[in-house]
């Protein structure tokens, strides 16, 4: 069926590696203990895309917005961002990217969470995961616990990176 989500992904599979940036919110992690980071860079690297960038900022809402300008003028198609998206006084990554969205992909954050319930049950609530459009760049921003990145990645991220990077372009 012409238009459908497989022809979709199939024409999107054409497009070659796609350049990622992985950003780790947290006021506490460092290279060496960026577990979240190590498992995402690797995870696309194996997929066959390319991680242009790997950095780590603090939990404060003027750096996690100049990574994020940082990020839509680079090269990356796609930015995974780590971390902040609770609801504790210091989880302000969510703020601040849901303020920029151009297109909020509000399939992302009610999956997530569906998918986290089956995981750890109610608590899946308070995660603010979201996704979205800024500037021609897709945005993702996932909670910072190693379970929540590895279950958006096998579940969310891995299949649809090449259909989310081609629909920017198409």
């Amino acid at each position: 069926m012409a238009g459908s989500a497989h022809d979709h992904k199939h024409k999107a599979g054409g497009q070659g590696p796609i350049p990622v940036m992985l950003v780790t919110v947290s006021d506490t992690r460092t290279p060496e203990t960026d577990e979240n980071g190590k498992y995402l860079s690797e995870q696309i690297t194996t997929a066959g895309h390319n991680v242009i960038s790997r950095e780590i900022v603090k939990d404060e809402p003027q750096a996690i917005a100049d990574v994020l300008e940082k990020a839509v003028q680079s090269d990356a198609r796609i930015v995974i961002f780590n971390g902040g998206t609770g609801i504790s006084h210091r989880d302000r990554t969510f703020d601040v990217i849901s303020r920029c969205l151009d297109k909020e992909l509000p399939g992302f954050g009610e999956l997530f969470r569906v998918l986290s319930y089956e995981q750890v049950g109610a608590s899946a609530m308070l995660s603010r995961a979201v996704a979205g459009v800024y500037h021609d760049t897709i945005i993702m921003s996932l909670p910072g616990s190693p379970m929540a990145v590895q279950l958006a990645w096998e579940k969310l991220i891995a299949s649809e990176m090449e259909h989310l990077a081609w629909e920017l372009i198409r």
